[in-house]
Parts: C-alpha cells; sequence; structure tokens
C-alpha cells in the first residue's frame, strides 16, 4: 500500500498545510486518499479529513500499543489508494530520550518512507547539515525526499536546489513559495476548526491548487509505492445489537467538534443511533433520548450564541436532572456549567455544574495524563485507570470544597491538570463530566461502557 509520512526538524514548519494541499490534489486525481494524523490533536484530522474527502484516524503511543497502531493503519487503508500520515512535532522529538513515541518510531514501526519538510526561510547552505544529520541520525527509518516550505522566490528556490543537489542526493520534491493566502487562522488551540471555517472549502482549494503547482505529485506516489503492505488487522469483534438502537445525542455543530472517528463508529457498532445536536439553533432535545454526548469544541467563541438559546440549555438541564446518561468533555463541561467567561464577559451556560468557567491566557492543562478510577466512577474500566490526554485554557472557578452533596470525582490524577490538579471527573445523578479526552482504544473501551450504563439506566 502506497504510504508517507510527513515530518520536520521542528513544529510550525507548515508541514499541515502542504499534507492538506497534497491529500486534496491527489484527490482531485481521483485517488482515493487515506489521512492519518500522530497524536492526539483534534483540529489538523478534521482538516485532513475535509481535504482527503475521509475520516482522518489518530495515531497516538500513549493511548496505543504498537500492534494497535499498526492494525489501526491496516485497517483504514485497505480501500484506498494512497495513505499520508502527517507527523507532530519534530521527526525524532518524543517524551523519553530513546524517542520511542516519536514520529521516527511511528515511520519505523509501519515501514513508512519519510519525506522531510524543510522551513527554508533565511537559509540556503546552513539546512545541509540538518538534511544530512537527520539521513543519519536514526537507521531504521528511511527519508525519501524532502519539500522546501516558505522558499522567498524564483532566486531563492534556485539556489536552495543547486546547493542541497550538491551534497544531498535526496530529491526535492517541491518547492513551495511564501504566500499569505495560503495561510488558515490560528487561534489558542492552533488552527481554527474546519466546522467553524465558513470558508474552509474555499481556504482548501487555494492551497490544494498551489501545491498541485509546486509539489512533484507523480514522483510523490513513486516514492510511497516503497512502503510494504501491513498484515491485515482482525476485525472489531461484533457486538450484541438491540432490537431497537439507543437513541444518543450528540452536539456537532461551531461549538462542539472534537470527536475520534474511530469513537463514533464504536459507538454505533456497540448499539447507539447518533442523533445530532445543534447546541446554537436548536430549541429542544431530540425525542426520546437514551444518552447525551458532548464533545470538546471552542465553546468559548460562540458563547453569546451558546447563551442566547436559552430554551436548548434548559432543556439539556432538565434532561440531566431528570437522569439522562450523560457524557461530556472539556467543552462539554465548560457548557455544562454556570458560564463562560471570556475578553471581559460573562455568558450563561447550562448551570449543571456548580462553576464557572474561565478562560486564561496560557494553558491550564496540557498534554498526556494518566487516570486511576475512583469508587465513584458511573461507568468504571476493568484496569481501574488508564491514559488519556487534556488541552485547556480554561479552569472551573467557584467550585465548592468540598464538593456539594451528590457531587463526587471518577478520577485521581497520577498526571495532568484536570480540575483541580489532583482530579477530574465530576460525577453528578448520571452525568460524568471531565477535562481530559478519552479515546477508544484496547486498554480504554469506553465507549461500550457508557453504551452498558445507558442500557442498564433504561432497564432500571
Amino acid at each position: 500500500m502506497p504510504r508517507l509520512l510527513f515530518a520536520a526538524p521542528h513544529k510550525s514548519t507548515g508541514k499541515t498545510t502542504l499534507t492538506l494541499g497534497i491529500a486534496a490534489a491527489l484527490k482531485q486525481r481521483g485517488l482515493a486518499v487515506q489521512p492519518f494524523k500522530k497524536g492526539p490533536d483534534y483540529i489538523d484530522p478534521m482538516w485532513l479529513g475535509l481535504a482527503a474527502g475521509r475520516p482522518c484516524h489518530n495515531l497516538d503511543f500513549h493511548t496505543q500499543q504498537s500492534d494497535e497502531l499498526s492494525a489501526e493503519v491496516a485497517r483504514h487503508e485497505v480501500d484506498a489508494d494512497i495513505s499520508l500520515i502527517e507527523g507532530n512535532m519534530g521527526l525524532f522529538d518524543s517524551l523519553d530520550v530513546e524517542g520511542r513515541g516519536s514520529n521516527a518510531a511511528l515511520a519505523a514501526l509501519l515501514k513508512t518512507p519519510v519525506v522531510l519538510v524543510l522551513d527554508a526561510r533565511g537559509a540556503t547552505r546552513s539546512l545541509v547539515p540538518i538534511i544530512l544529520g537527520f539521513q543519519a541520525f536514526e537507521p531504521r527509518i528511511k527519508i525519501v525526499g524532502l519539500i522546501l516550505n516558505q522558499v522567498g522566490g524564483v532566486r531563492h528556490e534556485a539556489r536552495l536546489r543547486e546547493v542541497i543537489g550538491h551534497y544531498s542526493n535526496l530529491p526535492i520534491l517541491g518547492a513551495v513559495h511564501r504566500d499569505e493566502r495560503l495561510a488558515i487562522d490560528e487561534r489558542h488551540l492552533g488552527l481554527t476548526p474546519s466546522n467553524e471555517a465558513d470558508e474552509a472549502l474555499a481556504v482548501l482549494e487555494r492551497i490544494r491548487d498551489s501545491i498541485a503547482e509546486r509539489i512533484d505529485l507523480d514522483k510523490l506516489i513513486e516514492l510511497a509505492k516503497q512502503a510494504p503492505v501491513l498484515p491485515a488487522p482482525e476485525p472489531h469483534p461484533a457486538a450484541e445489537q438491540d432490537v431497537k438502537p439507543l437513541r444518543v445525542g450528540i452536539s456537532r455543530d461551531a461549538a462542539f467538534g472534537f470527536y475520534y472517528p474511530g469513537d463514533l463508529d464504536a459507538l454505533r457498532r456497540h448499539g447507539a443511533e447518533l442523533l445530532p445536536i445543534d447546541t446554537l439553533n436548536d430549541a429542544a432535545l431530540p425525542e426520546r433520548l437514551d444518552g447525551l454526548l458532548l464533545g470538546g469544541g471552542f465553546p468559548e467563541t460562540q458563547a453569546a450564541a451558546l447563551a442566547a438559546n436559552a430554551p436548548l440549555r434548559t432543556a439539556i438541564r432538565e434532561a440531566i436532572e431528570a437522569g439522562l446518561p450523560t457524557y461530556a468533555e472539556c467543552g462539554g463541561l465548560m457548557y455544562l456549567s454556570r458560564a463562560i467567561h471570556w475578553q471581559g464577559q460573562r455568558h450563561e451556560m447550562v448551570g449543571v455544574i456548580p462553576a464557572e468557567a474561565v478562560m486564561e491566557g496560557k494553558p491550564q492543562g496540557r498534554g498526556y495524563v494518566e487516570l486511576q478510577e475512583t469508587e465513584q466512577a458511573p461507568w468504571p474500566s476493568d484496569t481501574g485507570g488508564f491514559p488519556a490526554h487534556e488541552f485547556h485554557y480554561s479552569r472551573l472557578e467557584g467550585l465548592p470544597r468540598p464538593l456539594p452533596e451528590g457531587f463526587g470525582y471518577a478520577y485521581e490524577l497520577q498526571r495532568g491538570s484536570g480540575i483541580d490538579g489532583r482530579h477530574d471527573g465530576l460525577v453528578y445523578k448520571n452525568l460524568l463530566a471531565n477535562y481530559c479526552h478519552l479515546r477508544d482504544v484496547r486498554g480504554n473501551a469506553w465507549t461500550a461502557r457508557f453504551i452498558d450504563f445507558i442500557k442498564r439506566r433504561k432497564e432500571s
């Protein structure tokens, strides 16, 4: 299966924009392009999925085992013509000194050729030691080509090609010149999500057309064919299906869009009918709901519209008070608080959680976390704990200590920030709301546990 991994010496080289453009350009040629993103990111995969026309799946050493990563790629690329993996951070960056969680480790595991993206701003011959050093540093991986980004113009490109060609045998697959029209707006968590960008398709078209003109796509496809076929994965075990699926409402709009495609597939596989809810415009919840899922996103940017939709906020509050099984992550937790404070303004929210979400200028929780379940976890795992991740600029202000009667914490933190630096996962009636994001993987099949919880509550 043709497959490439795009990496760089460091972050902020523009490789996301390049990968988007390549995915869209190959799709325009009629190829079925399967995108992947290394790490726990949500925003880049949303853009990559839009560019490729099929869901982008995450590959994360922290939550997945090595054979699970290989199976994830094999499962989703089986009906594709080419797979594109976008790395995160730098090619060799990792949490440990041996690089076990790096992009290079992923490339070695998947036997995938690497294309190195270089930010060429203000440099010519100085790029050569970077290229040669990267080639020599890790013999398990194979760098097969270079893409030069942020090139200053025709003369700069000619000089780069001359000097790199003199010292290195790596082909230059393209040189993309600086162009402000190719930029995607950014905010505190990275790129603006594609579900919020009104001109997302127009932006992608500009990127696609520029990349198609500047990148040798034929050579890129040829190099991708060096990747071997991965072993066929075991199929997902069939879940017991009820005659009538469980009706689970899910917030899907400009405020909430952080969901892993594999998690949504798993929810359906375990018997959920996912009913989309527009928290900005819907006046009521779907009828006869059995459960509710409020994912992450940017509720602060939509806070005025969320506050204006008082009928839905009231309906959600009354449903949770009545015992509707509900799971909320990060942005969903903020939405369930009393109010969101952002840019000097306060906006009323659902009001189930006795605190207010205050946005700060720097992250209040960022990175991988380790959760240990307490006796109050409403749908506990078999292992008693599992890894997850968090990335939030908000904190809960005014949360009583100790918690009010009827409230508890589902998790104690072995690592991470969570709600108060020691706990995460507020439990109230049949609600679980946490800052941490869960991933449905072998070590944490949370979707099956949540669906089983909904079934048991419905039966009782």
